[in-house]
């Protein structure tokens, strides 16, 4: 498997200024749809009743990316640095746009899922580029002693300067229009999540496009990396919430939090120059460009089944 995923690495993916201003209007726009759920009385909230909310946050920031570099540690000996390094920033990415409606199918605690994904948003520019420093440069100090692999400089101020530039406004802007226009927000929330997740499709399928013989050689090698990694997540969710000990149907939101990521942060994160230069990646980082646009549209598969299995299960304190 290895070899095979070896050759994901001649990809490298650049955009002119042009191409990519539209890819961070689409980002723009995601987190804008996304923080049209964020609300100050939701902040508020968490301190009335915060177990779980910070038992979530916790298993999002701590127990996620620990356990995502330490299957990554596991499989080194059939995975590439690369596709490590693209779980590692999946991981570091906060909950995804569509966890709110699978929580709702699931039957799970709404309000702390809005809550779990407006905390780790309103982070993200802090705690993304933070964990995939301090996990990814631990993984790329053990396997370059490990295996004479070449070293890579793990981004943290350009990816922080950037993030806080392409979300700040933006999630601002999408809290401003909550609270003071909430009749136009409930207008605009739904519509807003289905658009992003085709802007977000769409954006896979240009981008790989040029290279689809080469995806989907390897998309059976990456299928199963993908769905290893999200069922990890999931059981993350569902586990940490168990040994907590906290409500039944909060454990079904904490296990679909965990489990659903903001993966198109991610990917758009790679598309940047600025954040990923092609010359100080060695010209290619191909490996995480799959694992990234894969876990996009695999987490929406795996989180809609459990969801369904979770709404067939009845509640029992």
């Amino acid at each position: 498997m290895k070899e095979h995923l070896e050759s994901l690495n001649v990809l490298s993916l650049s955009f002119n200024d042009g191409g990519m201003m539209i890819v961070n209007v689409i980002l723009a726009f995601v987190m804008f749809g996304v923080a049209l759920g964020i609300k100050l009385q939701t902040f508020k909230d968490v301190f009335r009743s915060p177990k779980s909310v910070i038992v979530g946050v916790l298993l999002q920031w701590v127990a996620l990316p620990a356990v995502t570099f330490l299957v990554s540690l596991a499989l080194n000996s059939v995975i590439t640095p690369m596709v490590a390094l693209g779980m590692i920033l999946v991981a570091s990415c906060p909950g995804g746009n569509i966890s709110n409606f699978i929580s709702s199918l699931s039957k799970g605690n709404v309000e702390l899922s809005v809550s779990m994904t407006a905390i780790t948003t309103a982070f993200a520019p802090i705690v993304t580029p933070l964990n995939f420093f301090v996990w990814g440069s631990l993984y790329n100090h053990i396997v370059s002693v490990a295996d004479e692999v070449p070293r890579l400089v793990i981004p943290f101020m350009p990816m922080l300067e950037q993030i806080l530039l392409l979300l700040g406004v933006p999630i601002v802007l999408g809290m401003l229009v909550s609270r003071y226009f909430p009749n136009v927000t409930k207008r605009l929330t739904k519509p807003a999540q289905v658009l992003s997740i085709l802007l977000f499709i769409g954006m896979v399928v240009v981008s790989f496009m040029q290279d689809y013989k080469l995806y989907l050689s390897n998309l059976h090698y990456i299928f199963i990396i993908v769905l290893l990694h999200n069922a990890c997540a999931l059981c993350t969710g569902y586990l940490g919430a168990t040994l907590a000990k906290v409500p039944r149907v909060d454990r079904r939101s904490l296990t679909i939090e965990v489990g659903i990521q903001n993966s198109g942060l991610g990917l758009v994160l790679l598309f940047n120059p600025a954040i990923f230069p092609p010359e100080v990646w060695h010209g290619h980082y191909g490996g995480m460009l799959f694992v990234t646009a894969w876990w996009g549209i695999w987490h929406i598969i795996s989180g809609l089944t459990v969801a369904t299995i979770f709404r067939r299960t009845p509640l029992k304190e």
